[in-house]
């Protein structure tokens, strides 16, 4: 298997985990904030899609590729967006995840690019695009675990096990 085939296949593993934590809810379970955090399983997803849109501008234009983007409101980045059901969600969640499998496919992994200035990030650091898709597939496999545990307090369905 091939680098890029490993990359692949870990997003899309950890990505099948997330989705298969939704299956077979409703609108409202998938808003709902049933644990002590205020994540919901929509909002998990909603994010998720926003990280992967966001790196891959990183990774295909840099800081200013990144900084392209409509800025996300942090405030409401993981709620559930209202008037949205579950489907939307997802299919907004599938299409970041086909662009950054694109993304996969055709980039310098070894091309790299000075972070962006943000207080959580050492200055003057440079990520490769590979440190990119190796990050998401950290963001995706944590927020899976997150989702996980919503889900077995919505129903007791478990993701694994």
């Amino acid at each position: 298997m091939t680098e890029r085939a490993d990359l692949l296949a870990s997003l899309q593993r950890h990505r099948g985990f997330l989705l298969f934590t939704v299956r077979g809810l409703s609108d409202e379970q998938a808003r709902s904030t049933p644990t002590a955090s205020a994540l919901c399983l929509g909002g998990l997803l909603r994010h998720v899609a926003n990280t992967e849109r966001s790196w891959c501008a990183f990774a295909a234009g840099g800081a200013s590729g990144m900084a392209a983007l409509p800025q996300v409101d942090w405030a409401t980045a993981f709620e559930m967006p209202s008037g949205a059901t579950l489907a939307d969600v997802v299919a907004v969640f599938e299409a970041a995840a086909a662009e950054t499998d694109l993304l996969v496919e055709k980039l310098d992994l070894d091309q790299a690019h000075e972070l962006p200035k943000a207080p959580w990030f050492e200055p003057g650091a440079s990520w490769s695009v590979r440190r990119v898709f190796l990050h998401l597939i950290a963001e995706i496999a944590q927020h899976s675990g997150h989702a996980d545990i919503i889900r077995e307090t919505i129903d007791g369905q478990k993701t694994m096990g």
